[in-house]
């Protein structure tokens, strides 16, 4: 202790001589600043702080005091009273009005239509669509379509009319677990073979001519009898399945039957879903005679392709991809045409900028069952004698930007390669001027052909809304064909171009207007009657512009009509190689909307 007290005290007089010295330091200075003209001399003056600071030892309570007493633990009871006084009060609230919320008035909705329309050519077309609910799950369908028209292409020389109807019926039920369709249609199709080579029968005197085009008959008529239908469970290992079954013949009395059903399995294998596709699809058909007429017995063809696509879909963060592969199994009538096939089947998306930027790629193959139904839907000009076998779609690859340049417009472009064996191309037949010759054999019919093909193909699409009540769409189709052993591509344009515009003029007035382009496509026709010293060349087919338009007056909520303007430049363009389209074409009608 009486070390700690020197100590002290040493500090205490160590701090006391500094702050003199301090003091007597600044006095100085004020005194030099006072008389500058003073000179005192210079002296060094040595400050000794002889403190050495040190730490304290801590002192550290032992132990924690007991404390004996209840009081400090016990609580106080405060009891509460509340002495009521009338108080008078003047203030009386207003009440609140709710502000007003214009709301758009909402078109009402409607379950069935009808639609009937007529124009020049004779043209007709009607359409009735209706459905009911039988009860809260089951309900019922049926849907008539009908266009047609009388012809009278300028120019032609053989009837060019045409008649295509066609009904559906479907009947179905939605169960909280379970959605399920039946569905039955028939469709009847009329067209006429009335594309006549340029320059036909110039070989032949006029008389001779003359009787031989009034001498052909060009109607070929098809019927179609479909019948499917549709299976789905929410929950389970089978997802859904579908099941179509399709008969279809002409007045030449070829044949077709096909069986196709589609189930598709779901289940989870180490928390990823596995989705497997399975595929039967049969076919089989006849036709009655060849081309030249020589066969003896119906030429017949089928193929059965078996196939399983299993894959998967993993997701992480902006990735999503599906990893897949196709296996397929082909068996034709004829052994020999047995075949095993593997495809690729994966896709991926990349959000780069959320919706605003997606990258999407793809690669893809399939076995395309091609049918002679088929080839009729594409063109219904095809001679009841083609030659039927898959297209072995090797592979698809193409990628792409997709999103939105803004809240109102959308884009979506890609580029793509694809690679068919045995791709289906129309061409026209070869012909001469025998009076003998099946109508369909005059040079106004197609065949189709087989070859190896690889195709380079740009695509770019926009969609936007520019202001309330007005769309618009367009999109452009760039290819390069390669083939192997035919010297064209044969009817596939290089060039396509869509686009449309919709928009509202009033709350009661509507219309609408769509250009689309086809570029130049290349056919081959030869007179076999002919003996050329030089075979002619490839035909090219023109590119053409298709400008239509329709304005549209809603009558009411039921009630709307309408008028339609289609090939609005009157250009009388070939769809197909003598094949010309009919011009300015007409057509007003109404819409009937109704309930039961």
């Amino acid at each position: 202790m009486i070390i700690k007290n020197i100590k002290a005290f040493v500090n205490k007089q160590s701090r006391f001589s500094g702050r003199v010295g301090v003091f007597l330091l600044l006095f100085s200075q004020f005194s030099f600043a006072q008389d500058k003209k003073d000179n005192i001399g210079t002296e060094v003056v040595n400050v000794v702080k002889p403190f050495t600071p040190t730490i304290s030892d801590a002192f550290k309570v032992k132990e924690v005091p007991v404390i004996t007493t209840d009081e400090n633990a016990k609580k106080e009871i405060v009891k509460y009273s509340i002495l009521p006084f009338p108080v008078a009060s003047t203030f009386s609230p207003s009440k609140g009005n709710a502000q007003g919320v214009e709301k758009t008035k909402q078109d009402r909705l409607f379950k069935n239509y009808a639609t009937l329309g007529v124009g020049n050519y004779g043209a007709l077309n009607a359409e009735l669509y209706i459905t009911e609910d039988l009860n809260n799950n089951e309900y019922v369908g049926g849907m008539f379509r009908h266009n047609s028209s009388q012809g009278g292409i300028k120019g032609v020389n053989l009837a060019d009319s045409f008649y295509d109807t066609k009904i559906d019926l479907i009947y179905g039920s939605n169960e909280q677990q379970m959605n399920w369709n039946v569905k039955l249609g028939y469709q009847n199709q009329i067209y006429n073979w009335y594309g006549l080579p340029s320059g036909f029968g110039n070989s032949l005197t006029l008389p001779e001519s003359m009787a031989l085009v009034n001498g052909i008959n060009p109607q070929q008529s098809y019927n179609t009898i479909t019948a499917g239908g549709n299976l789905a469970f929410e929950e389970g290992i089978v997802k859904e399945a579908n099941l179509e079954l399709t008969h279809f013949t002409d007045a030449f009395s070829s044949s077709e039957n096909r069986f196709l059903l589609t189930p598709t399995f779901k289940f989870d294998v180490m928390d990823e879903a596995i989705k497997t596709k399975l595929i039967v699809d049969y076919l089989d058909g006849s036709f009655k005679k060849n081309y030249l007429e020589t066969n003896t017995a119906d030429i017949n063809y089928g193929f059965t392709n078996l196939g399983i696509v299993p894959s998967f879909v993993m997701k992480r963060d902006d990735w999503t991809i599906d990893i897949g592969a196709g296996l397929l199994y082909s068996m034709g009538k004829e052994n020999n045409t047995n075949k095993f096939y593997i495809y690729p089947s994966v896709t991926a998306s990349y959000k780069i900028v959320g919706d605003l930027m997606i990258f999407y790629a793809s690669a893809i193959g399939n076995l395309q069952q091609n049918t002679y139904n088929s080839f009729v839907d594409g063109n219904p000009f095809v001679s009841p004698t083609l030659y039927i076998k898959p297209t072995n779609e090797l592979y698809d690859v193409h990628a792409g930007l997709k999103g939105k340049l803004a809240s109102t417009v959308s884009y979506d472009i890609k580029a793509s390669y694809i690679y068919d064996e045995n791709k289906a191309l129309f061409k026209s037949n070869d012909y001469n001027e025998n009076d003998t010759n099946a109508n369909y054999a005059f040079g106004n019919s197609f065949q189709v052909i087989y070859d190896d093909m690889k195709i380079m193909r740009l695509y770019g699409e926009i969609k936007a809304d520019l202001m309330k009540g007005v769309t618009v769409e367009a999109d452009a189709t760039m290819s390069s064909y390669t083939n192997k052993t035919q010297s064209e591509a044969w009817n596939l344009p290089e060039l396509q171009f869509n686009s449309k515009v919709d928009f509202a003029v009033t709350d009661k007035w509507f219309a609408g207007i769509n250009l689309f382009y086809v570029g130049e496509r290349k056919d081959q026709q030869l007179n076999t009657d002919i003996v050329y010293v030089t075979a002619p060349g490839s035909i090219t087919l023109d590119g053409y512009f298709d400008l239509n338009a329709n304005v549209r007056f809603k009558y009411s909520e039921r009630f709307t009509t309408f008028l339609k303007v289609n090939n609005i430049m009157n250009n009388g363009y070939q769809k197909w190689l003598n094949y010309p389209v009919q011009g300015f074409q007409v057509m007003l009608g109404g819409n009937y909307k109704f309930d039961f």
